[in-house]
């Protein structure tokens, strides 16, 4: 009998410690990635954009984010197996806000430099656009160099802490440079004739002439320059960026990236889930 009990205590110890090291390796189990751990324990990915740079990222009329982006960044949460929040704020936020903690990675038309590397990384370009103008005025419609706009006498438009700005200083230092914190606010400078043109990437010249076709708006065809775009993510968390760049690579080589592509530069059919020009989108 004594045999009999000191069998059972010995079965129901070992069951116990077996527990123990189940839920105690659950609790240190980690992936290797600060980030990654972080995401998967909220269980929710934060992507900051600035939501309106329509086609790779805009707020609909419900105050959803549609685009490129956002459905990059949906894909990017699904295969994580979790939920996406975007967070909006104005474009020159975004590396501060990335470093900080506040979002996990940056998707709203971030051109890859060399300074912007210096403080994070880069995972990409899905997309490559480059530096082109929006403008009413016929005669700026054909140039073909910037230094045909570079006097004292022209006033351009560019966002703020973009490499549209470095660009517009570099180039057309001549030039009257007004910075904006969104291009809507670029837009309506033009639209006003307080600004000869807006320099942007030339997605966001085309669709924002495409949205005032009432007002003779045009975009300079030939751009100035090569801007590929990428995903911005924290340093130092080497895991994150491989699995980034893995799933971005399987989402190029299956084809899906390029339907993305084609979805939104292709059919202007999304422009109908906008707010009309000069309306604010519903918030959530």
């Amino acid at each position: 009998m004594k045999r009999l009990v000191r069998l059972v205590v010995l079965v129901l110890a070992l069951c116990l410690m077996s527990a123990c090291a189940c839920v105690t390796g659950t609790q240190v189990r980690t992936s290797g990635s600060p980030i990654i751990d972080k995401i998967l324990s909220r269980g929710e990915l934060i992507v900051g954009t600035v939501g309106n740079m329509p086609p790779l990222n805009m707020t609909s009329r419900e105050g959803d984010i549609i685009g490129l982006e956002a459905d990059l960044a949906a894909h990017l949460a699904t295969s994580m197996g979790v939920e996406l929040r975007f967070e909006t704020m104005p474009f020159s936020d975004l590396l501060s806000e990335l470093e900080n903690g506040k979002i996990d990675m940056i998707l709203s038309g971030m051109t890859i430099t060399p300074e912007r590397n210096l403080r994070v990384a880069f995972v990409g370009p899905y997309f490559v656009s480059g530096k082109s103008i929006l403008t009413k005025i016929p005669t700026l419609d054909g140039v073909k160099d910037p230094s045909e706009i570079n006097t004292p006498d022209t006033t351009l438009t560019t966002l703020e802490n973009s490499t549209s700005e470095l660009f517009a200083k570099e180039f057309i230092p001549n030039a009257r440079l007004v910075t904006v914190k969104d291009y809507d606010e670029a837009v309506n400078l033009v639209l006003r004739n307080e600004a000869d043109a807006m320099i942007a990437d030339y997605p966001v010249c085309v669709v924002s002439a495409l949205r005032y076709p009432e007002e003779n708006l045009m975009a300079l065809v030939a751009t100035f320059t090569y801007e590929p775009l990428g995903i911005a993510l924290p340093k130092n968390d080497p895991l994150l960026v491989n699995w980034t760049q893995n799933t971005l690579n399987a989402l190029e080589d299956n084809g899906e990236l390029e339907e993305m592509r084609v979805r939104w530069f292709e059919d202007d059919s999304w422009l109908n889930r906008l707010p009309p020009p000069g309306t604010a989108p519903n918030t959530k």
